[in-house]
């Protein structure tokens, strides 16, 4: 009897660039959806959901690791998927921060950065070897076990504020 190994789905070759194309959009909706007229400022939904408390750097998140997902079915190496991670990490950090955080969401673009990444991958394919199936997966676990503890950190802090300004 063979032992069937863990498989991550690939996309085949034909359809990366409409994969990509919707990457790119979806990334566009997140970070610079809107312009701001005068000042030429772009802001995306991203910064916009996230200013919902907890659940908004959640959701966040997740829409970030689906662009990391995608990559990784794209056929992205693990040092760009991990790149792409730390960029969706330091997002979903320093976003988490009250007030400086939902500033901080207005400049940063990771997922514009994350479509820099695998665009870069994509020019020159054959120079990387593809991500071990176990590293996407392990990657792809670690980021929403981080989104999960960010919040329940949100949540622990909230109530202890609560707490000490009740008293309770």
């Amino acid at each position: 009897m063979s032992e069937r190994r863990f498989e991550f789905p690939t996309i085949e070759p034909d359809a990366k660039a409409p994969t990509l194309r919707r990457l790119r959009e979806m990334s566009r909706l997140l970070d610079k959806v809107v312009t701001i007229p005068g000042i030429r400022l772009h802001i995306g939904l991203d910064p916009i959901i996230g200013l919902m408390p907890i659940a908004g750097d959640f959701l966040g998140m997740l829409l970030s690791t689906y662009i990391v997902l995608e990559a990784a079915r794209l056929g992205a190496p693990g040092p760009t998927l991990g790149r792409m991670a730390l960029n969706v990490i330091v997002d979903g950090t320093v976003g988490s921060i009250p007030i400086f955080g939902d500033l901080f969401d207005f400049a940063w673009t990771a997922n514009e950065y994350n479509i820099k990444l695998l665009e870069d991958y994509l020019k020159f394919p054959s120079r990387r070897k593809k991500a071990d199936s176990w590293f996407i997966l392990i990657l792809l676990a670690g980021l929403l076990v981080f989104a999960i503890v960010l919040v329940a950190v949100a949540v622990i802090v909230i109530r202890l504020l609560l707490t000490a300004l009740t008293g309770s």
